[in-house]
């Protein structure tokens, strides 16, 4: 399937030579918008509704924010995406593909094609912020985080642990220091904020720890975010 790639500058998780933009064609029936500035292209973009699928990238944002919303009954071949990435981590190969409650088959199916012929794993979703990965894992790095404030044991232990007991190949707390816990704050904010649920508050140590990367930026010390943050945001 042909697509053409609209890039507006600054994308979170795709660079020159990923098979995304590689594959892509001077035309097609489907227009992929990269960058910060995807949903002021996709108003700009004159034969949307001609196109079999729309796909927009997006930060933290809901599809809703660009397309509008009405009754539930919003959607059409307008999806947004995102490729998960966690802070300053090299992107993961798995796209959250958002879809509205009257997203049209024929566009969903395009999306998936096109992500999918560029090597890319899908994972299809509603509109909401945060979508599934964030909203699932923020909460459990947020309570890892405290637990390591209330001294329940060691960095090292609580990542031991869990490494061991659970299977997973990187404990949270070293996770998070390596791709930066300034990142997990900036995040974990917007969910708060969107969702007002406690468990998205940011914990003390990523506060802490974006604080003191603000400082930074102020003295010039270092730059604050080289990389546009995960889905979260």
């Amino acid at each position: 399937m042909q697509y053409s790639v609209i890039n507006t500058g600054d994308s979170n998780a795709f660079e020159d030579d990923h098979a995304l933009l590689s594959n892509a064609s001077r035309s097609g029936e489907v227009v992929v918008i990269l960058g910060t500035e995807a949903g002021k292209s996709l108003s700009e973009l004159r034969d949307a509704a001609k196109k079999t699928a729309v796909l927009i990238e997006l930060d933290g944002e809901c599809l809703g924010v660009h397309t509008g919303e009405s009754r539930g009954e919003e959607g059409g071949n307008v999806l947004g995406f995102s490729r998960f990435r966690l802070g300053a981590a090299e992107p993961t190969n798995l796209v959250e593909l958002v879809r509205q409650p009257r997203t049209t088959d024929a566009a969903i199916a395009a999306a998936k094609a096109i992500f999918e012929g560029a090597g890319l794993q899908v994972a299809v979703c509603g509109d909401f912020a945060g979508r599934i990965i964030d909203r699932l894992v923020r909460p459990y790095y947020n309570a890892a985080l405290t637990r390591l404030d209330e001294a329940l044991a060691s960095a090292d232990d609580l990542d031991t642990t869990l490494k061991l007991g659970l299977g997973y190949p990187e404990g949270p707390i070293a996770l998070l220091e390596r791709t930066g816990l300034e990142y997990h704050c900036q995040v974990t904010q917007d969910l708060f904020e969107a969702y007002g649920e406690g468990a998205y508050a940011p914990a003390r140590r990523a506060r802490v720890a974006y604080m003191r990367a603000m400082a930074q930026r102020e003295t010039g010390a270092a730059q604050l975010f080289p990389i546009p943050p995960s889905n979260g945001d």
